[in-house]
């Protein structure tokens, strides 16, 4: 394995930006210093000019595989992944078969270890009756426990009170949910199908998995968290509303329950419905401008702790259907760093809180050992950022399986040049290593 002396750097972690070097040997950050002198089996990367940055830690993915590998797979979704600046991610359990035992969990991290460019680890799914296979789930090798109370596939809408309690109760394991209220999401469906059949217009999306399908779901998640005492991180916030749910007066270090806000909500409005279509139809629904500068509000005083994408891709024919048969999803994971170096750079946020709800937070909330910052003894996954360099989102440098974006046409302003895992130089100016595969997260509890 080769070692790197990155020179030159400017270097964000833990609330400072500063100038200096960092080495890497065997997979692991080495040394940081303004100035490090090169020995000879070193190869040398000239940083001047570009930031550098912890790997992004995704918290929340959809990579498809087993059983969906026809929409993207966990090759070519992590190679976009490590394309896109993030090295370790975290992926659902709604695949074909659903990870809802022990044995089809241990699958799918199996197929991981033989096709992941990125660092790995899969949540386990509850539902209505698998709670003894659940508390098998070890701490140490699995990122959490994911459940469905809303939008769910396949059997994994938990809504039975009864067990969600005994799950609440029983695991001390970290829970993610996703929060939209079936019931209240039904009866909007059903309102507006005997209006438009099939065919509702695309607008009504956010109406239908309106405010209160969102703010019913999450407040009650919240209040059985109370109850229970148990570790819940709530995934995807869409609304302004329940941003009034989370605290911000603890450390993040002392917070029962996190919270979570995705790209595309911080990116579109309902307004761009009328130009994208389907291609924006997620679960929960991009809603308002009030909307989106209620989450931003949060998310900068620390309401809400966590970026990630919901990487979540359909094929080009899947999304181009009615609004009934259109699934909610999209692909984000190359193109999410990129947009919120956008928003740093337009001054919405600065780019070490933008470290901080990327890369730090996520390695803190999971526990995950050695990742996430930039410090000498931590695996080195690193990120090289050309904030002067810009590109165009097209057909023709889209890396996801599925070739579509929601940002086609969109110009950032920075470039990901380089991308190391594991100390590894995965990705350098769009050329890939594919020789070298990720590892599986693991995690201090």
């Amino acid at each position: 394995m080769m070692n790197y002396l990155i020179k030159n750097a400017q270097i964000v972690n833990e609330n400072i930006v500063f100038k200096g070097d960092v080495l890497i040997e065997n997979e692991i950050i080495k040394e940081i210093s303004a100035t490090i002198t090169p020995s000879k089996n070193v190869t040398i990367i000239d940083a001047k000019g570009k930031l550098l940055l912890p790997g992004f830690i995704d918290d929340q993915v959809h990579f498809r595989e087993p059983g969906l590998t026809h929409k993207a797979n966990i090759a070519t979704e992590s190679k976009a992944a490590i394309a896109g600046g993030i090295t370790s991610f975290i992926e659902m359990p709604n695949t074909v078969p659903q990870a809802t035992t022990q044995k089809l969990l241990e699958d799918k991290f199996k197929i991981a270890a033989k096709t992941s460019y990125a660092n790995y680890s899969f949540m386990f799914g509850g539902t209505n009756d698998n709670l003894e296979e659940l508390l098998k789930t070890n701490p140490k090798e699995v990122a959490a426990i994911k459940l469905f109370l809303g939008s769910s596939t396949g059997n994994m809408l938990v809504d039975n009170q009864e067990v969600l309690e005994k799950i609440f109760s029983s695991t001390k394991m970290l829970i993610a949910v996703h929060c939209e209220d079936e019931a209240t999401i039904r009866k909007n469906t059903e309102k507006y199908k005997k209006e438009f059949g099939d065919d509702i217009p695309i607008k009504y999306h956010p109406i239908i998995r309106s405010e209160e399908a969102c703010y019913l779901s999450s407040s009650k998640a919240i209040e059985l968290a109370k109850k229970t005492g148990a570790r819940l991180h709530v995934f995807h916030l869409s609304t302004e509303k329940e941003t009034h749910l989370f605290r911000n007066d603890i450390p993040l270090e002392e917070k029962q329950i996190t919270a979570e806000v995705c790209v595309h909500h911080l990116w579109f409005t309902d307004d761009d419905y009328n130009k994208k279509g389907t291609f924006i139809k997620w679960n929960p629904a991009v809603k308002t401008q009030k909307d989106k500068d209620g989450l931003w509000k949060a998310l900068l005083d620390d309401r809400i702790d966590i970026i990630a994408t919901d990487h979540a891709p359909h094929t080009l024919e899947e999304k181009d259907n009615v609004y009934t048969k259109a699934p909610s999803g999209g692909p984000l994971v190359q193109h999410a760093l990129l947009a919120i170096l956008e928003k740093v750079k337009d001054k919405i946020i600065s780019i070490k809180k933008a470290v901080e709800k990327m890369c730090h937070n996520p390695a803190k909330i999971y526990q995950i050992e050695k990742r996430g910052f930039i410090k000498e003894g931590f695996y080195a996954d690193l990120v090289l950022v050309d904030v002067d360099k810009k590109q165009t989102v097209s057909k023709e440098n889209i890396l996801y399986k599925c070739g579509w974006s929601p940002f086609e046409g969109t110009e950032f302003s920075s470039t990901i040049t380089h991308t190391f895992v594991n100390g590894n130089l995965m990705f350098e100016h769009g050329e890939f290593n594919d020789k070298i595969k990720g590892k599986r997260l693991t995690f201090d509890r």
